[in-house]
């Protein structure tokens, strides 16, 4: 079986050996960096399978090589796992709101970093449940074999977990998918906190919705429900 790449970018030397050392003992195909800039460059010609990303890095920090690389079609569906010595909840926020996949505030215990890592790589490459390639209503249309949605015309792109929570809300369109469910069937996780992350991809994926955003509706203290 192929190696899976991950990529990790740390400007703290000890750490990325660290991380370097833990990853290739578990069976994963690594390289590393210390900047933004010399990451996007690696990752640009190496497409990696998952990216572990400081927040603090020289040059560009993570959040902006996290944007960066959500807009570069060939490496947007890649899971990101951002790492932070942070305890300010906005950075993990923006961090998610920008397409990343999950946090991990250092100190982190290593094994739980690889049982994270295993679970974003499941889902990225899982077996797409059934449902509809292109779902239509009114003049929104949703791709989703290629990851893009139209609202009226205007292509919009979706990051691997707007995708995944579109799919999840449009198959069960009618009835309500407690944050819980989502969770476990978007993210297959119950990190602290977790629930928080299901409203900021609602907020991220109802503003590219545009006029459709109500589509979504809240049901207050249960979760979401999709209505077309």
């Amino acid at each position: 079986m192929e190696q899976r790449r991950i990529m990790v970018v740390e400007d703290h030397t000890q750490t990325r050996e660290l991380l370097q050392y833990n990853l290739t003992a578990a069976g994963y195909d690594v390289r590393t960096a210390g900047a933004g800039e010399q990451g996007l460059d690696t990752m640009s010609r190496w497409r990696p399978d998952l990216v572990l990303l400081d927040i603090m890095l020289p040059e560009i920090d993570g959040l902006e090589v996290c944007r960066r690389l959500k807009q570069v079609p060939a490496l947007r569906a890649v899971p990101v796992i951002m790492l932070t010595a942070r305890g300010d909840e906005v950075d993990r926020v923006v961090g998610l709101e920008l397409g990343a996949e999950d946090y991990v505030v250092k100190p982190f215990s290593p094994r739980e970093l690889l049982l994270r890592i295993k679970n974003a790589l499941r889902r990225s490459s899982a077996e797409p449940a059934a449902v509809e390639e292109i779902w239509r209503f009114e003049g929104l249309v949703v791709n989703f074999a290629a990851h893009e949605m139209e609202v009226d015309g205007d292509k919009r792109q979706l990051t691997a977990t707007e995708h995944r929570l579109l799919k999840e809300l449009v198959q069960a369109r009618g009835r309500v998918l407690s944050r819980d469910r989502l969770l476990d069937t978007v993210w297959n996780t119950d990190f602290e906190g977790a629930s928080r992350t299901v409203d900021t991809h609602m907020r991220r994926l109802r503003a590219k919705l545009d006029r459709y955003a109500d589509c979504i509706e809240t049901v207050r203290g249960v979760g979401y429900r999709f209505r077309a």
